[in-house]
């Protein structure tokens, strides 16, 4: 928040008062390098892009965590690949329509008078 208040031309000062943060912490987490864990989501979330690319924009969160964990074989979780995918706005197409069924009503009348009860083993 602070870069983009910075940017915009916003004296550090001001803006480090107004959020409740030193100035000293500002510029401490500013020198701070990028830790593992950011460097390993960035590189994560270069892959989700190329794999979301190469299904021409049809996969969703889902299956590109299928395709990171059994096909390229990295391990990540699937709430790892959701939150870049939220972030950059990238999604998969919608599934199929979920019907909701009525229990005891039938769906359909039987047209070809199948008959599925039996009398004994082995019988239909």
């Amino acid at each position: 928040m602070i870069y983009r208040l910075v940017d915009a031309g916003e004296p550090v000062n001001t803006c480090c008062r107004l959020l409740g943060v030193s100035r000293q912490g500002y510029y401490r987490y500013k020198r701070r390098p990028t830790s593992a864990t950011e460097l390993r989501r960035r590189w994560l979330t270069g892959l989700i892009g190329e794999v979301h690319i190469a299904s021409r924009g049809t996969y969703g969160y889902r299956r590109i965590h299928a395709e990171l964990t059994l096909g390229m074989g990295i391990t990540c979780s699937s709430r790892l690949v959701w939150m870049p995918m939220s972030r950059a706005g990238l999604g998969g197409l919608p599934g199929p329509p979920r019907v909701k069924r009525l229990k005891g009503v039938a769906t359909a009348d039987d047209l070809v008078n199948r008959k599925f009860h039996r009398l004994g083993l082995n019988e239909l």
